[in-house]
């Protein structure tokens, strides 16, 4: 192993202290431990499903989120989830699918969007895997190009500062993205005095921008402390371990609707799979937060050897079924290309004006 893998594995592996808790000692109820385990395998299984359909020839692209579970099924289950400016706006990048499969979207979805179907509900089939929408949920579009979610989530907090509604903003994205102009644009329009936003701005930095490594990249010590300049609170934490980010996103999310001013949350992580299918999506010796995970969960009396085995066999299940029903529903026509681009499906067919 390279020593900068070790570095990096260094970094993002979850405290040996937190293993050593007992039963009685709990940092958060059994339940909800055990619902963030479930959701954290599910997810795991969505991800791995979609690379199979991928290398079967059954879809044309994959890019995903394994690895970021710890994070991101916190992240869900915070949200206050609903459609409107006293909800939450998610803008997400596309390794927001534990996100997402926390806040109950079903594993079909997410290959129905993988496989290219008329059915997709979020893009009716004509855009890469994990680009997800949600308008009853207040979840924006993903959008391909690098970074463009930190500029419009400048808009969704800005309606809710204007009307002083209840919600707050959302947005997440990838370290190498940081160096795009949009996120400097989220830093000084979020922290205006005066006209602070409501918006929690995270970055989930897996140290790789597709196959570039982090060292050398960036000459901050930690990209949190970019929030510093523009005096936002933030915090560095331990992206794979998912009960310290359940209390430190149960944090921000506190400050936030409190304070209605912007929190920067930097959540150190693994990347599984590598970039995406373009880099191969072969499995790849990082830390492992579901591993890690369930080992604390066994030490500290909370499941018994198999419980975590059967889980992913239930899953694999389902994900297999949802596959085979999504292979026999119908793709886009090419009629249906038209469809959606103006409010109220107004004719967007130029040769028809």
């Amino acid at each position: 192993m390279s020593g900068s893998k070790k570095k990096l594995q260094n970094r993002t592996g979850t405290s040996r202290a937190a293993v050593k808790k007992s039963a009685s000692a709990l940092p958060l109820p059994k339940d909800l431990l055990l619902k963030m385990l479930d959701l954290m395998v599910k997810s795991r299984v969505l991800e791995e499903r979609l690379i199979k359909i991928y290398k079967a020839g059954e879809a044309y692209f994959w890019i995903g989120g394994p690895g970021e579970e710890a994070f991101g099924v916190p992240l869900g289950l915070l949200v206050n989830k609903g459609r409107g400016h006293d909800h939450d706006y998610l803008h997400l990048h596309y390794r927001g699918s534990p996100t997402l499969v926390a806040m109950g979207m079903p594993i079909i979805d997410s290959i129905r969007i993988m496989m290219n179907r008329a059915t997709d509900t979020s893009t009716g089939g004509r855009n890469f895997s994990n680009h997800f929408c949600y308008p009853e949920w207040n979840v924006v579009p993903v959008s391909s190009p690098i970074e463009v979610q930190y500029s419009q989530a400048i808009g969704t907090a800005w309606a809710q500062h204007r009307e002083r509604s209840k919600g707050i903003t959302i947005v997440t994205g990838g370290d190498a993205g940081t160096a795009e102009g949009d996120f400097a644009s989220c830093l000084v329009w979020s922290s205006r005095k005066g006209h602070e936003l409501p918006i929690l701005i995270t970055v989930q930095n897996n140290f790789w921008g597709i196959s570039t490594a982090y060292e050398g990249q960036h000459g901050e010590t930690s990209i949190a402390d970019r929030a510093r300049a523009f005096n936002i609170e933030s915090a560095v934490i331990n992206g794979n371990d998912p009960v310290e980010c359940y209390f430190r996103l149960q944090e921000a999310f506190a400050y936030i609707r409190k304070n209605r001013k912007p929190y920067f949350i930097e959540a150190r992580l693994s990347r599984l799979y590598g970039h995406s299918s373009a880099s191969g999506a072969n499995r790849i010796d990082e830390f492992d937060c579901i591993k890690s995970f369930s080992e604390y969960l066994k030490k500290s009396g909370v499941i018994r050897d198999g419980d975590v085995e059967s889980l992913f066999a239930r899953y694999e299940s389902e994900a297999r079924e949802a596959q085979e029903s999504v292979r026999h529903e119908p793709a886009p026509e090419a009629s249906d290309i038209w469809k959606h681009v103006y409010a109220n499906n107004e004719n967007a067919d130029w040769r028809k004006f």
